[in-house]
């Protein structure tokens, strides 16, 4: 059974940092693109970062490029959403999805190519 599980998320303050963990089972995250996506409160569901299964290359939200860093650990099949300094703005469920595509492509945002989601993980931003 496919499954992702992220984790990591919690209350930070403004200016904090986070780690979130997409963790993977029943399938290597290798050979898929991951992207991290995220919905706040009354928020439509944005595109936060992605990485292709091709060559890690990796690509950002222009909200969240310079401050947010996406990894791959593949000796622990597990994807990470490395978040400094963090605003109230980023407040949202965080949550990671898989695709069987190679590489993120110019519509990854829309998420229409990820068909594998976790439950997500809360990350609030408030002092």
């Amino acid at each position: 059974q496919l499954q992702l599980v992220e984790s990591g998320g919690g209350l930070v303050q403004p200016g904090g940092s986070l780690r979130l963990s997409c963790a993977a089972s029943g399938f290597s995250l290798r050979d898929n693109t991951i992207g991290w996506f995220r919905q706040g409160p009354g928020k439509e569901r944005e595109g936060v970062s992605c990485i292709s299964s091709s060559f890690g290359r990796t690509v950002y939200a222009d909200s969240v490029k310079g401050r947010f860093t996406i990894s791959r650990d593949n000796a622990k099949n597990t994807v990470y959403l490395q978040m400094n300094s963090l605003k109230p703005e980023d407040t949202a469920v965080y949550y990671c999805a898989a695709s069987s595509f190679r590489s993120c492509g110019s519509r990854w945002s829309l998420a229409a190519d990820f068909g594998s989601w976790g439950q997500g993980t809360q990350v609030t931003v408030s002092s």
